[in-house]
């Protein structure tokens, strides 16, 4: 079962409490899922297709019931209150705009249907075109505005009824990747500016880290971990994690000694590597060791408790880095990334080079 809350002194202002989903009354799609979101909280849904998230927020949203558990908005059960009643903002990969309508009557048009005056629907509408800033863009056509603008406008509709909660699908999907860390930006600081409560789905893992307090990374329906993007980053709690949030270095073992936090590992190659135990099965089990490349040191000072040595097999250029595949370890595919420092000698294909890392680097999880 999972149970992931927020920080004890923040109230659940969204609740799943028990929530599972079946389609065909068999399979579960979601699976005992308990998870608090903080009032004014960005939580990013962070998984791969089928893991549940997109499901989850449909079931937020109204559009997918839930087949067992309840969903609470602000202490009040909304599972049997239809999505137009939710008071909730969403924004759709497809933006979803009116193609009939202005830009301003896009934006009007949430503000009709709660029967909002004249005066106060054009002092609302301009304040949220400002907010995405494309004031100027009120009279346009959907079909006159650039991707970029489209989604800015949709999410210029999503808030305009200020809304206590927005939920965000895959919204950043269909631009191009310039457009889109804009755009990842533009919606960071209007989180920052409005203080509304977001929920956002995505399975792109830079977006995640860029945007959100925090993650709920998904897998098979279930919540593997929760945590703010560094926390995700620096400390998986598991394989999955490890492997679907940044690269990520996997070297397989079983483990020979554990004490305290620190456990000893022979590699499948015979290999001795000291690492932070943290979900190992104990002694004779095997693991899974999870290293970032950026923590792997070229030329490591003495003391340094894992050095071996490693045959360069590829160099890739990145400017900032240099990008070295090399094989240690019982390992071909192993990456380092090599700052490119004016002080550091260039390292050439082909030559044997000595590499090291520190125990709290080389994270012990399950097999």
């Amino acid at each position: 079962m999972t149970n992931v809350s927020a920080a004890a002194d923040e109230t659940g202002f969204v609740q799943f409490a028990n929530v599972q989903k079946s389609y065909d009354g068999e399979i579960l799609v979601v699976k005992d899922l308990n998870l608090d979101i903080a009032k004014g909280e960005f939580l990013t849904m962070l998984g791969p297709s089928g893991s549940g998230k997109t499901t989850c927020l449909m079931m937020l949203a109204g559009f997918e019931e839930a087949t067992y558990g309840e969903i609470r908005l602000k202490n009040e059960r909304i599972d049997n209150v239809p999505p137009h009643k939710r008071g909730i903002g969403m924004v759709f990969q497809n933006y979803a705009l009116f193609p009939h309508m202005t830009v301003a009557e896009n934006l009007a048009f949430p503000l009709r249907v709660r029967k909002m005056g004249k005066a106060e629907i054009e002092e609302r509408v301009n304040r949220a075109l400002g907010m995405v800033e494309l004031p100027e863009m009120a009279s346009r056509m959907p079909a006159q505005l650039s991707g970029g603008q489209q989604q800015r406008v949709a999410v210029a509709r999503a808030l305009v009824f200020e809304p206590d909660l927005v939920l965000m699908d895959e919204p950043l999907g269909a631009l191009d990747k310039n457009l889109r860390e804009q755009m990842q930006y533009e919606i960071k600081h209007i989180h920052e500016n409005l203080g509304v409560t977001v929920v956002y789905v995505t399975h792109d893992q830079s977006e995640a880290l860029t945007m959100s307090n925090r993650i709920a990374v998904f897998n098979d329906g279930v919540i593997q971990q929760l945590a703010p993007p560094a926390d995700l980053y620096e400390r998986p709690e598991n394989a999955f994690v490890a492997a679907f949030i940044g690269e990520n270095n996997r070297l397989m073992g079983v483990v020979e000694k554990i004490d305290g936090n620190d456990c000893t590992v022979k590699l499948d190659d015979g290999s001795i590597v000291h690492a932070l135990a943290v979900n190992v099965a104990g002694i004779g089990k095997r693991t899974t060791l999870s290293l970032r490349p950026e923590r792997v040191v070229v030329a490591p000072s003495e003391g340094t408790p894992n050095v071996f040595d490693a045959r360069v097999e590829e160099l890739i250029y990145l400017g900032d880095h240099i990008r070295t595949r090399v094989s240690v370890c019982g390992d071909s595919a192993f990456i380092i990334k090599v700052p490119n420092a004016q002080s550091q000698s260039p390292i050439k294909r082909g030559e044997t080079i000595r590499i090291g890392w520190a125990m709290e680097d080389c994270r012990a999880l399950d097999a």
